[in-house]
């Protein structure tokens, strides 16, 4: 078992560097077989093809960014939905999470990066697509629950997708512009501010 997850972390290690020299359509399963050391028979032991690879590698920091953005989305849903303070500007919940998804991000930069700037031609190279139709579908729900206790109209469709990419865009040009942590944090800040201002805005009553 043990040579067995040493032959593994061999081949992932090669692969990263593969993909990140070449990205996802120029790797070869050869070049990564050999800069691990063992041969294509053990790749095809561990992993189905390319992609199935490229997909171990960066598929877990997705799965747990989704998961930290599910549940700060479901936690804003209660919070509307049970009681919205008149004029509320208590961003703090939003950064929070913000900076958790940042840390996480940076946490595996290398990886983040295989996907944002490598990943053409790969199952997941349509992922940003995915995660802003998921900001997309829980904003729906957001800005429809804060539209009722507001007593105003909700945004239609064409803003709530625009406002989708905006949050995700944020995170992908802190990340594809700036390799500084603490930096990307200090950025965010003022995004966020930019952002949620917008938000609200959206639900105050025409004088």
């Amino acid at each position: 078992m043990k040579d067995e997850r040493e032959t593994k972390e061999k081949l992932l290690a090669s692969a990263e560097h593969e993909f990140m020299e070449k990205g996802y359509q120029g790797a070869s399963l050869r070049n990564i077989c050999k800069n691990a050391g063992v041969t294509t028979g053990a790749l095809y032991f561990f992993f189905k093809d390319k992609d199935d690879i490229f997909v171990s590698l960066v598929a877990p920091v997705l799965g747990s960014i989704r998961t930290m953005m599910e549940a700060h989305m479901q936690q804003e849903l209660q919070e509307v939905k049970g009681e919205l303070q008149e004029g509320q500007d208590d961003f703090s919940d939003d950064v929070y999470a913000s900076r958790r998804i940042i840390h996480e991000l940076y946490q595996n930069y290398d990886r983040v990066q295989l996907l944002l700037t490598k990943s053409q031609g790969s199952s997941l190279a349509g992922c940003i697509d995915e995660f802003v139709a998921f900001t997309e579908k829980n904003y729906r729900m957001l800005a429809d629950a804060q539209a009722k206790v507001c007593g105003v109209s909700a945004p239609d469709d064409y803003t709530i997708h625009w406002m989708a990419h905006m949050q995700i865009d944020a995170f992908v040009h802190l990340l594809t512009h700036e390799p500084d942590e603490e930096k990307a944090v200090a950025h965010l800040g003022d995004i966020l501010k930019y952002l949620l201002a917008g938000w609200y805005a959206l639900f105050q009553k025409d004088e």
